[in-house]
This record gives C-alpha cells, sequence and structure tokens, in this order.
C-alpha cells in the first residue's frame, strides 16, 4: 500500500488511543473515587490497582461493544479517514472541557456523539445513523443508572439487614477488605466496556483503509486499546475524583462496596448484550442508590441535577464538536 496511506493510517490509531488515554484519565474518578473516599485505599494505590484491572480486562471477555461502535451505530459506507479523526477530536474536546469543570460526563456518549457529528456533516443526512445501535445505547442511558441504582440500594439496604447485630467497627473492618475486591469488579467492568469502544474505533480505521477485509478485532489491537486506557487511568483525573467521591454523598467502606458492585452489575449486564455503556452513569446511579438507604436529604441534589444536566448535553454537543471538526478537516482536504 502507499506510504502515505500507513501513514494516515497510523496516525488515526495514534489519535484513537490519544482519545483512549483521556477516557481513562477522564474516568479514573468512575474506578477510585469510592475507595479513595473511604480511605481503603490511597489515591496513587487506587490508581495502580484500577489500572491493572483495566488491563486485566482485555482477556475473556469479548469484543460485542467494539462491533457495534465500529459498524452498528453508523453506516460503514459513510466512514471515511476524515470521519473518523473528526469524531474522536470531538470526543477528545468535550472530555477535556468537562474535565476542566470537574464534571463526570460519559467518554463514551462524547465518542458515539463526535462520531455521528462527523459523520452526519459529511453525509449533510440522518440518514447515516444505524437506528438499531442507538436504540440500546438510547435506552441505557436511562437504564444503566437506574440498574445502579437499584443495586446499590439493593446490596446497601441487604447488608444493613444482615449485619444489623454486627458492631459497626467489624463491619467497617469487613467492608475494607471487600470493598478491594468490588473496586477490582468495577475496574474490569470499566475496562471491558470502554476499551472496547477505541478497539471499534481502531477497527474502523483498518476496515477503511482495506488492512483487514472483515470487521473484526485483531489482538494487538484489543492489547493496545486495553494498555492506553490503563495508562490514562494511572494518571488519573482527580477534579472529576473529588466530585464522585464527596460531593454527591458521603461514603463510607460497606456504602462504597454496595456501589461499586451495583454498577459493575449494570456494566456487566451491558456488555453481555454488546451495547457501549456510560460507566459514568453506573456508578453515580449506584453513588444516589447507597446514600439515599440513609435518608433523601444524604444526596447533594444539586450536584447530582448539575451532572445529569452535563450527561444530556454530552451527546449533542460532541456532535456539534464533531461535525464541526469534519468541515474544517474538510477545508484542509481530509474528507
Amino acid at each position: 500500500m502507499p506510504n502515505h496511506l500507513f501513514l494516515i493510517v497510523a496516525g488515526l490509531i495514534g489519535v484513537a488511543l490519544v482519545f483512549d488515554y483521556i477516557n481513562g484519565f477522564h474516568d479514573a474518578a468512575n474506578s477510585i473515587a469510592t475507595i479513595v473516599s473511604t480511605r481503603v485505599l490511597s489515591p496513587g494505590q487506587a490508581v495502580i490497582w484500577a489500572a491493572f484491572f483495566n488491563f486485566v480486562a482485555a482477556f475473556g471477555f469479548g469484543t460485542a461493544v467494539a462491533r457495534t461502535i465500529g459498524k452498528g451505530m453508523i453506516d460503514i459506507r459513510f466512514v471515511t479517514f476524515g470521519v473518523i479523526f473528526a469524531g474522536l477530536m470531538g470526543a477528545i474536546i468535550w472530555d477535556l472541557i468537562t474535565w476542566y469543570f470537574g464534571l463526570p460526563t460519559s467518554s463514551s456518549h462524547a465518542l458515539i456523539g463526535g462520531y455521528a457529528g462527523a459523520a452526519v456533516a459529511r453525509a449533510m443526512s440522518f440518514s447515516v445513523i444505524e437506528p438499531s445501535g442507538w436504540s440500546k445505547t438510547l435506552i441505557f442511558i436511562v437504564v444503566s443508572p437506574v440498574i445502579g441504582l437499584i443495586a446499590g440500594l439493593g446490596l446497601m439496604t441487604a447488608t444493613f439487614w444482615i449485619f444489623r447485630r454486627v458492631t459497626p467497627q467489624r463491619v467497617d473492618r469487613w467492608f475494607r477488605r471487600l470493598q478491594l475486591v468490588s473496586a477490582a469488579a468495577f475496574s474490569l467492568s470499566h475496562g471491558t466496556n470502554d476499551a472496547q469502544k477505541t478497539m471499534g474505533i481502531i477497527a474502523g480505521v483498518l476496515f477503511t483503509a482495506g488492512y483487514i477485509k472483515v470487521f473484526e478485532i485483531p489482538l494487538w489491537v484489543i492489547l493496545a486499546a486495553h494498555a492506553a486506557i490503563s495508562l490514562g487511568t494511572l494518571a488519573g483525573g482527580w477534579r472529576i475524583i473529588h466530585t464522585m467521591g464527596s460531593k454527591i454523598t458521603k461514603l463510607q467502606p460497606v456504602s462504597g462496596f454496595a456501589a461499586e458492585t451495583g454498577a459493575a452489575i449494570a456494566i456487566f449486564t451491558a456488555t453481555t448484550f454488546g451495547i457501549p455503556v456510560s460507566t459514568t452513569h453506573a456508578i453515580t446511579g449506584a453513588i444516589v442508590g447507597v446514600g439515599a438507604t440513609r435518608r433523601l436529604s444524604a444526596v447533594r441534589w444539586g450536584v447530582a441535577g448539575r451532572i445529569v444536566w452535563a450527561w444530556l448535553l454530552t451527546i449533542p454537543m460532541a456532535a456539534f464538536m464533531g461535525g464541526l471538526m469534519y468541515w474544517v478537516a474538510a477545508a484542509f482536504g481530509a474528507k
């Protein structure tokens, strides 16, 4: 193949891995905010713990979400290098804006929004949108935080009942150990769902360039995506960690365990069906659920409300930025 094509493909894969790194950086809060706020692990220990399990998720969880992102959201006939580049840049810009303001928005929804906005800008039509892929994703914008909330609320309520005759000191001691397990489970779920989104984009680049004849996810792409998101998690997004870990509600080891486990259940459920779900939505819903078991006033609803507004804006704003970036790229001949 021509040398310039190789350079374009390598450059786009590099941009995709930068997005994956920022995804890990942006979403580090999802993986470690609860275990840091309960003081089970220090921030440094927590990011190492989360990054390790983000990478371990590369082995044994399939690529159903990657296939949905790569060919289930946008008509692949309209996918060009310019569309892929613009979609990634739209997602990266929105992620950095929300990170700056400490808002735990969804990198997943930023990616699909940016990707869709760029494709619509190229086709000048919404007909490029694949309804089947989008319907599942849009439904889970509501379903994933609800599953997280219900699971967190249910686990917390069950724990209160099971341990009602055990002293608070003993409960705290046990759940400090158990929270290591729940944090690992949540990081596994985060890695397997979020890293797959970047895999889908990279596979789309390879397919468009003709490097692969059938849409599939090569092993090196799987390992590269998990490595990038793990390195991003190691960097940590401390602004968002503060919001997730202490501003929504006060957490203890037992409530941290319930929130992480509830969110992991929601994410693994979505991953099984190949749905690119928001890990941010799932963990936020679970944190609200465990907070509500004490009393409704234990949840800072004003903070939760600002987070919900950021959720609602993510797809349209990322789509706008993706479309804008496509026109910028097109002006320089990258269509």
